[in-house]
This record gives C-alpha cells, sequence and structure tokens, in this order.
C-alpha cells in the first residue's frame, strides 16, 4: 500500500490529504477510483485519509477536498453515498461559481449551452478519422456542465458532448488516455446499438482493464471501436 502515495498535500480537521497515483490504483486497487475518493468510498482508503488523483491540469484539488469532507461525514453518519455525493456535489457547485476561470469564460461566451466554448478544447487527437477525439479542460467541463464528469465521455451520456466528439479529460495522465478512449468509444458504439449506460459501461470497464493488463491489445482494440464507431457516422451533428 506504499505505491499510490506520492506526496502529502495538507491536513485538514482529522485528515490527511495524499496527492496519489491514480494510475496505479486504478490499475490495482479499484477502477472506479477516478479524481478523488475517502473511506466511505473506497473501503482500501485508510479512514483519516482522503487521496486526490495528481492533477494533469492543476488547480481543483481544494474543490475535491471540500466534498471529500461532506461526503465522509454523511456517510460515517450512515447516509448512502448517492445522498452524500449529491450534497457534496451542491456545496461543490457554490464554490465553483466563485472561480475565475469560469467567469473569464462565461463572460465571454453567454451561451455555452447552445455551443461549446472554444477554451473547452485543449487539443484535437490525430489519426482518427470518426469521431473526433478532443482532449479537452476537465476543470471547465466541470465547472460549467456536470460536476461528476470524469476522464471521458460522448454524447450518449452526456448530451453537451457533441455527436460526433469524445472527450477526454485533461486532467488525466497522457499515458492513461489511450485506455479511457477505448472506453468511451467502446460504451458509445453499444449505447448508439441501443445497450443502456450500465450495462455499456460494465462492459467497456471489463475491456479497459484488460488493456491496462495487457497494454499491447490497446491499439488493437481501439481500432476496431472506431471502426464500429464509423457505424454511428450518419446521424445528425447535434
Amino acid at each position: 500500500m506504499e505505491r499510490p502515495y506520492l506526496k502529502k498535500l495538507t491536513e485538514i480537521e482529522d485528515f490527511a490529504v495524499w496527492e496519489v497515483n491514480g494510475e496505479y490504483v486504478r490499475n490495482y486497487l479499484n477502477r472506479e477510483f477516478t479524481n478523488f475518493g475517502q473511506h466511505y468510498r473506497f473501503s482500501f482508503i485508510p479512514t483519516y485519509e482522503f487521496w486526490v488523483d495528481k492533477e494533469n491540469s492543476r488547480g481543483e484539488a481544494h474543490f475535491f477536498v471540500g466534498h471529500m469532507l461532506i461526503e465522509w461525514h454523511l456517510m460515517r453518519e450512515g447516509r448512502s453515498y448517492d445522498f452524500a455525493i449529491e450534497v457534496a456535489d451542491r456545496e461543490e457547485k457554490k464554490e465553483r461559481r466563485k472561480s475565475e476561470v469560469l467567469h473569464k469564460v462565461t463572460d465571454s461566451h453567454p451561451h455555452v449551452y447552445d455551443v461549446v466554448p472554444q477554451e473547452v478544447y485543449r487539443q484535437k487527437v490525430k489519426n482518427y478519422d470518426y469521431p473526433d477525439i478532443w482532449v479537452i479542460s476537465g476543470e471547465l467541463v466541470r465547472d460549467i456542465y456536470f460536476i461528476d464528469f470524469t476522464e471521458g465521455g460522448h454524447h450518449f451520456v452526456y448530451n453537451f458532448v457533441p455527436y460526433h466528439e469524445v472527450w477526454i479529460d485533461d486532467d488525466l495522465k497522457p499515458e492513461e488516455r489511450k485506455f479511457v478512449l477505448l472506453h468511451e468509444l467502446h460504451e458509445r458504439y453499444l449505447m448508439y446499438k441501443g445497450l443502456d449506460y450500465s450495462k455499456a459501461h460494465h462492459s467497456s470497464s471489463i475491456i479497459e482493464y484488460k488493456c491496462r493488463k495487457e497494454p499491447d491489445l490497446t491499439k488493437e482494440n481501439i481500432d476496431t471501436e472506431t471502426r464500429l464507431n464509423m457505424e454511428t457516422a450518419h446521424r445528425i451533428r447535434s
């Protein structure tokens, strides 16, 4: 259990806040660990520790810590995770509304729900004809559209993502992006074919985890999922 730890970020109340290697956690402890976690969500995290994935694009750790404080206390009292995350999300949104990053974009683009601001887009991933693969600002997406957006997404889960695009969170380490891209492409195609999200996500997690264990299989699987996604290309751009 020493390998996930990178450095202690701070202490708050009775908690030690640790920056951890999220890739290691996802590969060896729990695939569903995303930006952060606390004991009552992930039992392998010690009771009085908060874990924050090392940010590739820094600036959100303080939001995550405040969120975990609320989650932890509510779940400690016996509240469900669904209840705790709803309350924590509500408070986190209040804090994010104060963000200078958010105001700079929304002041320039008052119609962000109609047209995605260019500031959301960081880099187009080359070598993919369809769909368009974009590394995006995860912070802005969480600020503007959906606070629980993590790792990646597509139109069939998030209607704010244009139909012909797949988004990859820039907070992910570049080395992990290919695994998340595979997950999103597989999930997108299954949902296009009519599978509900929970089943499509489960199937995608299986194939992602397999490739995390056997990285040499990743390119072949991405190529296959890209070809399958071409079947969806006739749909009208959202």
